[in-house]
């Protein structure tokens, strides 16, 4: 690959430009935007140039959509109209099965492989985009069909996926969009839930908390402008996982006994310990 165009040089698209020439890319990084977006990520050294998205679309060799959801959604089908032969579109974005689904109709096979990075920080913008912030990290892949992740262009963008220091995942777009209710949106409206309930409350207010406290509402502060993508466009996985939820809440409530929260505290931290062990 020679040429990478970015559109949506945010947070994921900017840290993905930054991670890439840390890895020893030498090719050109395009990138499409907002004018105070281009300037700023210019100012910055993260891209070599802000061009239109056609020019980009024609030019590059991968095509990296790090855009909300639904902005995604609407950009594929003129990018199948301006996608030169040989080349790759892929996406960042955080549910898969209607990005992949509406890519499979527009685009000739190899041409399109949905992958979501499972990296972020609360804050956002180009300002808050850092090389390593994929280092360590999964980065799931969906194709479709399966084997499309042996297209050569596809292998050479899997291979810079291991390069910046991601874990790449291959996983059915459907399977993704499950796994990610239970292990990303559901602490995301967990966290918010808790701020919500204590909006307000006299008890916060009071000044008596501890560290706890901040932790857990910490995922409180992400923008509804990405979220409400995600809740859009995943609602059936989301509504099993809160539902999951509720019930164990519910459970708590029904055997609020010494004993039987003693069981859950051992599973919790059983299950706490082993994802910081693996993560």
């Amino acid at each position: 690959m020679r040429t990478i165009a970015i559109f949506g040089v945010g947070l994921i698209g900017g840290s993905f430009a930054l991670a890439l020439r840390k890895a020893g890319f030498t090719g050109r990084i395009l990138g499409v935007s907002s004018p105070d977006t281009i300037r700023r990520a210019l100012e910055l050294n993260v891209i070599d140039a802000g061009v239109p998205a056609e020019d980009a679309a024609r030019s590059a060799d991968l095509i990296y959509l790090s855009q909300p959801i639904l902005r995604i959604i609407e950009s594929l089908a003129e990018l199948s109209q301006w996608i030169q032969p040989g080349s790759l579109v892929t996406d960042a974005g955080s549910t898969k099965s209607l990005i992949v689904e509406q890519a499979a109709s527009l685009f000739a096979p190899g041409q399109f492989l949905g992958g979501h990075p499972m990296a972020g920080r609360e804050r956002r913008g180009v300002e808050a985009a850092e090389a390593d912030l994929f280092r360590g990290r999964p980065y799931v892949l969906t194709p479709q069909p399966r084997t499309q992740v042996e297209n050569p262009t596809a292998r050479e963008f899997e291979s810079w996926i291991r390069k910046i220091g991601a874990v790449p995942i291959v996983l059915d777009a459907a399977e993704h969009d499950r796994i990610v209710a239970f292990t990303s949106h559901l602490p995301q409206l967990a966290s918010t839930a808790l701020a919500a309930l204590l909006e307000g409350r006299p008890e916060p207010a009071s000044g008596v908390f501890g560290p706890a406290l901040v932790d857990s509402t910490r995922l409180a502060l992400s923008s509804f402008d990405i979220w409400g993508d995600i809740l859009a466009t995943n609602r059936g996985p989301i509504l099993e996982a809160l539902r999951n939820y509720v019930a164990k809440l519910e459970e708590f409530c029904n055997d609020f006994e010494p004993a039987a929260i003693e069981r859950q505290f051992e599973r919790a931290a059983k299950f706490a310990a082993s994802l910081r062990n693996t993560g």
